[in-house]
């Protein structure tokens, strides 16, 4: 189970910080704390940092572009520009997962205020892996209208797709503000959608607003008020470990990242990982090393053998699978090439001198047979050379098919030593 140390920034770099440990299951692993930005890394360890910042110096807008990536991060400037009351130039835009509803809410920040925020994280040895605009730790519960007190200021989201935060409002304006209710009551917008309020305040923030919450549920089917004794940190904690808000850490500042975290609970895995590596490349080379020395061996013994068979050979043996087949055909059938090939050609030769009318197609050899394919006028001449091939005493022909074919009669005679 994952681990985080959740870091809530103040309003300026004189404000004390505050920070908790929670998991990814929504469990405090420490109490809050509340000091100087410095103290806060004793409490990191192995855990990964999450960073809150201010909500009062963010913006959450809403786009609808179908890029992606590096693409998508290129094009919002253009397409909120419009939206923005700074140059885009000074400004920062982190898109987050779309919505529901289909658009992609992003977050504009300054650059300023994003490198004093990083900074101020280096200066306290602090490296976050994400960084999430207060107002973001509200989560979006479907069919619900969300309300955070916090302070002096109030965040709120519809479930679905509006989220804005206000400063200096009571939750009815903030409520009017959204289009829910209207002076004399309800609006329209309101009759068909949620009319389910869920707030989450300091027992204190409960009393001041005390009024504001009668109103409302004279208005709405219900107004679940969660009290956070421990002040508002343990409430946005647990939403942004749970992978909830844009993370702004995006484009320049992607970087940020701390990657040595990420590979950190699997340092031992890749320890082994690579430790079996290196053994399994040790044994393929002791492997190749023994093959090798054995291949080196056996050429040697097969060279020292081969000069016994031909001692006027010296030529280096590269191929002795080749070499063993050449010695085949010298020495291993009887009656080589040389000795039957070129005779039996000669006695050919002789019986198609005496009937020219044929004509040799083809000739073939193999182990101590020729064959002849021919073609002759008629089948009287093929008997007659195949009798005068026959007529020596070494040589006998066979006729092994005839086949007219027009005028002409294709013919295969095999010649072989007598008694072979």
């Amino acid at each position: 189970m994952a681990e985080f140390l959740v870091i809530r920034l103040g309003a300026d770099e004189n404000a004390p910080a505050n920070w908790i440990a929670v998991d990814d299951a929504g469990t405090r692993r420490t109490p809050p704390v509340s000091g100087p930005l410095g103290e806060a890394f004793k409490d990191v360890g192995d855990r990964e940092v999450i960073v809150i910042v201010p909500a009062g110096e963010t913006s959450t807008l809403t786009c609808d572009l179908p890029a992606k990536g590096a693409r998508l991060r290129a094009a919002l400037p253009f397409a909120l520009e419009e939206q923005v009351a700074d140059e885009i130039e000074n400004l920062h835009f982190a898109p987050g997962a779309r919505r529901p509803g289909g658009n992609l809410p992003v977050v504009v920040v300054a650059h300023d205020k994003m490198n004093a925020w990083l900074e101020r994280l280096q200066e306290a040895g602090l490296r976050p892996a994400r960084m999430i605009p207060e107002d973001h730790g509200l989560a979006f519960v479907p069919n619900t209208l969300s309300l955070l007190v916090a302070e002096d200021q109030i965040v709120f989201n519809d479930g679905a797709e509006l989220q804005f935060v206000m400063q200096g409002v009571t939750p009815v304006d903030v409520l009017m503000a959204a289009g829910v209710l209207a002076e004399e009551g309800l609006s329209e917008e309101a009759q068909e959608g949620s009319r389910h309020l869920l707030v989450y305040c300091e027992p204190s923030d409960e009393q001041r607003f005390a009024d504001d919450w009668n109103r409302l549920r004279q208005h709405l089917d219900s107004v679940d008020i969660n009290l956070l004794p421990d002040g508002i940190l343990p409430r946005l904690a647990v939403t942004v470990a749970s992978g909830n808000g844009v993370n702004l850490l995006q484009g320049p500042y992607g970087e940020s990242t701390d990657v040595g975290a990420l590979f950190r609970p699997w340092r031992y895995a890749a320890m082994l990982l690579v430790a079996l590596g290196v053994l399994g490349v040790a044994g393929k080379a002791i492997d190749y090393f023994r093959l090798t020395s054995e291949e080196a061996a056996l050429k040697e013994q097969f060279t020292a053998e081969y000069r016994k068979i031909r001692p006027d050979d010296t030529r280096e043996v590269m191929d002795p699978l080749g070499t063993v087949t050449s010695i085949r055909r010298s020495f291993g059938r009887p009656g080589t090439a040389p000795a039957v090939f070129l005779p039996s050609l000669q006695q050919l030769a002789g019986a198609i001198q005496e009937n020219k009318d044929a004509g040799i197609q083809a000739i073939s050899y193999r182990a101590g047979v020729v064959d002849v394919r021919l073609t002759a006028p008629d089948v009287a001449t093929l008997d007659r050379i195949e009798k005068s091939i026959s007529q020596s005493d070494r040589f006998s022909a066979t006729i092994q098919s005839t086949d007219r074919v027009g005028d002409q009669v294709n013919s295969r005679i095999q010649i072989r030593e007598v008694g072979s």
